[in-house]
């Protein structure tokens, strides 16, 4: 279990730590290997994290990568699946997969390839793909016409996904299908939308994340895009209408907690997001 290395490809997206934090950390601006993995449980790490860098960059020349290691979709809760193979398109976002009785959901969209689409279809037929903002829209329309879906976006990001066939208008609330409800949610972009499923997942898009730096949850107020105050705003309006165990974000880390902790948390995030004023985009200053 030798060789193994980032190489200098490396956008410091944070995907691969998401995946094996005890193996891969942040360095000198960019991801690296702490240590060669060891176990069988570090091979499996290992292989996870170099399936979802969205470059590629987790390596081993000698051996390559071991396609029976690959594990995507990964099941992370009952019918709740990671899609990994995140893609230097959606600017590395994760994508998650949500089977549910009425047809399953797609929360933005990882790689797109055929042999991947038909992979995710094996967990039954996607009725609904989901965009959280204008940063992930890439494949989106190849899996929801792939699949006959639905593609969704915000009218505040239609711009960059004109050929969407649902669009979200205004700031209320809307149901996607029985259980599931998007939240306008603008502050990261003007289109922003958090999806809210069965009390228990929220899908969060860039709005807000579960953080390793700080064991809470985050925004990334060093990368804003429309207007700090805005999602604010947002979160201040919103907080009150949502319940959810699970945090899923498309950057940063993932949690879950108890829906009671979670509301706590959010509460907090409100007031400390309120203090929050707009500086200029500074990816350097961002702690995952």
């Amino acid at each position: 279990m030798t060789g193994w290395h980032v190489d200098d490809r490396c956008t410091n997206c944070d995907v691969a730590r998401q995946f094996a934090p005890e193996l891969i950390a942040e360095v000198g601006g960019k991801s690296e290997l702490l240590r060669q993995p060891q176990t069988d449980a570090d091979l499996t790490a290992v292989h996870a994290a170099a399936y979802a860098c969205p470059t590629r960059s987790i390596r081993n020349p000698s051996d390559g990568l071991d396609p029976g290691l690959d594990p995507f979709p990964m099941e992370l809760d009952d019918n709740l699946f990671h899609c990994g193979h995140n893609s230097r398109q959606t600017a590395a976002a994760n994508a998650f997969l949500l089977r549910r009785d009425t047809g399953n959901l797609m929360i933005d969209t990882p790689r797109w390839s055929p042999g991947l689409a038909d992979r995710y279809e094996k967990l039954g037929p996607v009725t609904e793909v989901l965009l959280t903002h204008r940063d992930h829209v890439a494949h989106g329309r190849q899996y929801a016409d792939r699949y006959g879906a639905r593609l969704w976006i915000h009218e505040g990001d239609l711009d960059s996904c004109p050929e969407a066939d649902v669009v979200i208008r205004g700031l209320d609330p809307v149901e996607i299908t029985p259980g599931v409800i998007a939240h306008p949610l603008p502050g990261h972009t003007e289109g922003s939308v958090i999806f809210v499923a069965d009390d228990k997942y929220c899908f969060t898009g860039d709005s807000f994340y579960w953080s390793r730096t700080s064991g809470d949850l985050e925004v990334a107020e060093h990368v804003t895009w429309y207007d700090i105050r805005v999602l604010a705003e947002s979160l201040a309006r919103t907080a009150p209408l949502i319940r959810f165990e699970w945090v899923l974000a498309g950057h940063g880390d993932r949690m879950r907690r108890p829906a009671d902790e979670m509301a706590a948390r959010l509460a907090g995030l409100v007031e400390r997001a309120a203090t929050m004023r707009p500086r200029p985009v500074d990816f350097a200053a961002h702690r995952w």
